[in-house]
């Protein structure tokens, strides 16, 4: 039985009609962490957007969580996101209500119906990033960092198969972004797979991991110490 959460397979990454990546071959194992560097504009996000389903697959074949992202269609996309994390830069906390209540939005709008248990999973993934008693605070009552941390366990709320990590501390200082890496880590050395797009190569050289970049509208495996 194959390891793959997730490959790709001669795939040509699109934005609107332009090309940004061709020719891709990608594979992610059960319990991998991969890091994807390049500069700005070089295909990492438009990479991580094709595989939660943001553009469509044109070209190629990819699978992710056993979906067909060529195959797939609109009312499958809802299907496909239960069964992945998805981490952004700028958090995408609601501002309008509390830790507790951001997260108590995910997991009604996402099927569950039963108080306590969605009370005992918000308490888990919050004390999993080390957030639990922040649960009734605001937002904005809370740092950059600590924000980082909620969207994070909001994460794994469903218990993703998979993890994508769309520069997470691309908003956040030095010894924050450290702060982060750190926690990720941990997720990962608990069993879930990782895959995060950065530009932050000081990150890379104190969590070291295969580390695959994007340049000149290709991706391959780079060795840590040319990144």
């Amino acid at each position: 039985m194959s390891q793959a959460v997730l490959s790709l397979k001669n795939a040509t990454i699109y934005q609107e009609d332009k090309v940004i990546l061709s020719n891709v071959n990608l594979e992610v194992n059960r319990g991998e962490f991969i890091y994807i560097i390049g500069k700005t504009g070089s295909g990492k996000s438009s990479l991580m957007k094709t595989l939660y389903a943001d553009l469509p697959l044109i070209e190629g074949n990819g699978h992710i969580v056993d979906f067909d992202l060529e195959t797939m269609k609109e009312d499958d996309i809802p299907f496909l996101r239960r069964k992945i994390g998805i981490v952004f830069q700028d958090f995408k906390l609601l501002p309008d209500r509390s830790i507790q209540d951001n997260m108590l939005f995910v997991l009604k709008a996402t099927g569950w119906t039963d108080q306590n248990e969605m009370n005992r999973k918000i308490d888990e993934v919050l004390d999993k990033v080390g957030m639990k008693n922040y649960a009734q605070k605001m937002p904005h009552q809370i740092s950059g960092g600590e924000q980082q941390r909620v969207a994070i366990a909001r994460a794994l709320l469903n218990d993703p198969e998979l993890i994508l990590a769309d520069e997470p501390t691309g908003n956040l200082d030095p010894q924050t972004s450290v702060e982060v890496l750190d926690v990720l880590k941990k997720i990962n050395a608990n069993g879930k797979t990782i895959l995060m797009a950065t530009h932050d190569y000081a990150l890379l050289m104190k969590f070291p991991s295969k580390t695959l970049k994007c340049e000149d509208a290709k991706i391959f495996e780079v060795v840590q110490r040319t990144v």
